[in-house]
């Protein structure tokens, strides 16, 4: 048994390695989304910053340890063998789960899912154990450590209405303070703002987080409690002088530094508080096996009692583990994605919405418009000038694509966050970074005015999808990790071998599929617009969508003549991310429009020509949704499927569609289809007229005529507005050209004017 549990280690040493990578791609969003999302520094320089918070951070992570121990369960009532299964069942449930959380793009809490991971394996391990003993199944909660478990959840829910309300009174002030035109009163009190500031995040991070740092020694930390106040005055007024004379002579911008320290502060926070959530385990199982070696004792009757004493991970595990999250943050494409979520959710800019719109959604901001119409009614008109005075954002600069938030806002989100969190970790308790920080950017947009008529519906329904990914987060955490240790009891060495593979293909596959279509921030705002990007994006784009339109096709067809609903169900639901992914290229539009015209009347006529080709790409996407729906609803209400020559005829009219898109090296071309298309469009015009003439032989219903006439419809409406998508294809390649030859004009040299017939030279 021993070689099995050096195996099971060595697993779970690669699975903590692996989550680290998941974990942190899914938590990355909250120490960098305000920082890139302000733009105040760029990108490199915001990665290093905050690498190097992580790095460090996790050496102060050591304290935390105890909650993978003994914070949600008593590991004296199991033994050893029992253990290492819960171990190694919140190991893999935890992996699929992030990582099935991030596929989708969407934050969540490594802390929620760790806790109840260890909570669901947990009781899993109990109720098996008290089977087999015969004991009733009452006995369970013996076996969990209830009160602190009861802490520890109800601080991870407390946190979203104490993050929320931070978020917004600090942002509140702040913002009556500055304004949306912050330089007047940055002169006056920006120096104050910068060492308030710093000093919190020295105090709360270094001064509270000190005890639980694996480096520190007892005097130092007495010595610290002793020289508190004093400390903290002499870094409040040195700071404040030093960045009143950076701000008076050497006119700086100190919210870089508020902003790049802020940064750091989070991950360093981050580090420190969510680190046990990937490596606290194996530690734990590390542990465990050290000491059951060093008793002699049968693994199934040696008891795990010496969990209960405290523990100092060592800083070298710490040391290589936030490594690994470094290197995650400059290479995961994922956690760019989750970034990119975080920021539309809380950007000032009225672009298109990430989520949809919730009967919630609409409620609540149907109840606030009511209570804001009421407190409008009993404001004072010259307080409420005042205010709204202060609210009032700048205007949009047409040369610059716009700040999701500025730097006043992005500053609160970071130092009101990281106060928070390393204020939870200098207690040991593991708040969840995910809520904090998401919880402190909603709140401090709310109290900026982002939530207008515009959005505010759909803000508000993101809010509410994310969070209720937490909470199901919980649920699924509690319920796979406890499936797992069950089949892990039940089946013994060779399910858990059978487990452990399965996980890490999983993860494997489900990165290698993500990898090529993962968010990439540099890239995002590199976009200038010019007419030649957009005939790349033309070029690229629009053959790509005939060809998935056409596929998409070919399924709903295939599903209606062989009267499968399943497969018209799946053919819906890719028409509908077809139509959606089509809605988001579209949507590019908007910030093209945001851009100065001054780049040159081409490329303003380059961005309408991308916004009517993409419309009417759009509108097939949308004519194929419907068409995909009526199929379903068609074969749902049990309806008479086409068979003989209607069935024919259809088949006969989508290989159409494939020959007339296709080009000589069968890839999809606009071109081809333009060629083809007054011929596609006779043939038809003649199906529809043996459709009409052939309705009494045929015996067609009305709705059967109804929906076959429904995919000629979409047929013609597919060849005719690629059609137009070629022809603007070809109207922007002539811009591009006019803009080339306007180039190499205004670059050659000017030409001596020759002297007159009969004049001197």
């Amino acid at each position: 048994m021993e070689h099995y549990y050096l195996v099971m280690l060595a697993f779970l040493g690669v699975i903590a390695i692996i989550d680290l990578f998941v974990g942190v791609s899914n938590d990355a969003s909250n120490f960098l989304q305000s920082a890139l999302g302000c733009r105040i520094a760029s990108f490199r320089t915001t990665m290093w910053v905050a690498a190097a918070g992580v790095l460090l951070g996790s050496t102060f992570s050591s304290g935390m340890m105890e909650i993978a121990r003994s914070g949600v369960f008593n590991p004296q009532m199991f033994t050893f063998a029992e253990i290492m299964v819960i171990f190694f069942a919140v190991m893999v449930a935890d992996i699929i789960l992030l990582d099935t959380f991030n596929s989708l793009g969407l934050p969540t809490s490594t802390t929620v899912s760790i806790v109840f991971e260890l909570l669901g394996s947990a009781i899993a391990a109990a109720a098996m154990k008290l089977l087999s003993e015969g004991a009733s199944l009452a006995e369970v909660a013996e076996y969990i450590n209830s009160s602190k478990a009861l802490t520890i959840i109800s601080g991870i829910l407390i946190s979203v209405v104490v993050a929320f309300v931070a978020g917004t009174v600090v942002q509140y002030v702040a913002r009556l303070i500055f304004s949306f035109r912050w330089e007047g009163a940055y002169r006056k009190v920006g120096a104050v703002y910068a060492g308030l500031a710093i000093t919190s995040i020295i105090y709360f991070l270094v001064m509270k987080g000190a005890k639980g740092a694996s480096f520190m020694r007892p005097e130092w930390i007495e010595w610290i409690d002793a020289n508190t106040q004093v400390i903290l005055i002499s870094l409040f007024v040195g700071l404040s002088v030093f960045f009143q004379i950076c701000i008076s002579f050497f006119k700086a911008n100190v919210f870089k530094v508020i902003i790049l320290a802020g940064t750091f502060s989070l991950a360093f926070a981050f580090a420190g508080n969510d680190l046990v959530n990937f490596v606290g385990v194996p530690l734990a199982a590390l542990d465990s096996w050290e000491a059951w070696k060093a008793s002699g004792i049968e693994d199934e009757a040696f008891m795990m009692g010496g969990l209960l004493e405290p523990s100092t991970a060592p800083t070298i595990f710490l040391l290589l583990s936030g490594l690994v999250m470094v290197l995650t943050l400059w290479f995961s494409k994922k956690a760019h994605r989750v970034i990119q979520t975080s920021i539309n959710l809380a950007s000032q800019a009225s672009e298109q919405e990430q989520f949809g719109a919730s009967l919630p959604g609409r409620l609540i901001v149907r109840g606030s418009m009511t209570a804001g119409r009421i407190i409008n009614q009993i404001m004072p008109g010259a307080v409420k000038r005042g205010l709204e005075s202060r609210f009032e954002p700048l205007p949009s600069n047409p040369n610059e694509a716009p700040l999701p938030f500025d730097y006043v806002r992005a500053s609160i989100n970071l130092v009101v966050s990281a106060i928070l969190i390393a204020s939870a970790t200098s207690l040991k308790l593991p708040l969840s970074t995910t809520y904090v920080t998401f919880m402190v950017a909603m709140g401090s947009s709310f109290a900026d005015g982002a939530w207008d008529r515009e959005t505010a519906v759909y803000r508000i329904s993101g809010v509410l999808t994310v969070i209720s990914g937490w909470f199901v987060t919980a649920f699924c955490a509690s319920s796979l990790a406890a499936l797992v240790a069950v089949l892990v009891f039940w089946g013994g060495e060779i399910m858990a071998v059978l487990l452990g593979v399965v996980s890490i293909g999983l993860l494997v596959r489900s990165n290698i599929k993500a990898d090529a279509e993962d968010f990439t921030m540099v890239r995002r705002t590199s976009k200038t617009y010019n007419a030649q990007e957009i005939r790349a994006m033309i070029n690229e784009k629009a053959p790509d969508n005939l060809r998935r339109t056409v596929e998409v096709v070919h399924e709903v067809l295939d599903g209606l003549l062989s009267d499968r609903e399943r497969t018209l169900g799946a053919a819906k639901v890719s028409a509908t991310e077809l139509f959606d992914d089509l809605s988001a290229q579209r949507s590019v539009y908007y910030s093209m429009a945001m851009l100065s015209r001054s780049t040159g009347e081409r490329d303003f006529d380059a961005r309408y020509c991308y916004l009517r080709a993409f419309t009417s790409m759009r509108e097939v996407g949308r004519t194929l949704q419907n068409l995909a729906k009526l199929s379903r609803d068609h074969v749902a209400n049990r309806h008479r499927v086409y068979e003989g020559r209607l069935a024919d005829d259809l088949k006969a009219l989508l290989a159409m569609l494939d020959n007339i898109s296709l080009n000589a090296e069968g890839k999809p071309d606009l071109k081809t289809l333009a060629k083809n298309a007054p011929k596609a469009l006779e043939a038809i015009e003649d199906l529809h007229g043996d459709l009409l003439r052939s309705i009494p032989s045929e015996g067609l219903s009305v709705r059967g005529a109804e929906l076959y006439l429904s995919f000629l419809l979409f047929a013609r409406q597919l060849i005719t507005y690629y059609q137009i998508v070629s022809m603007i294809e070809g109207r922007v390649a002539a811009l591009c050209s006019e803009a080339e030859q306007a180039t190499e004009k205004s670059a050659e040299p000017a030409q001596p004017q020759q002297p007159a017939a009969g004049q001197s030279a």
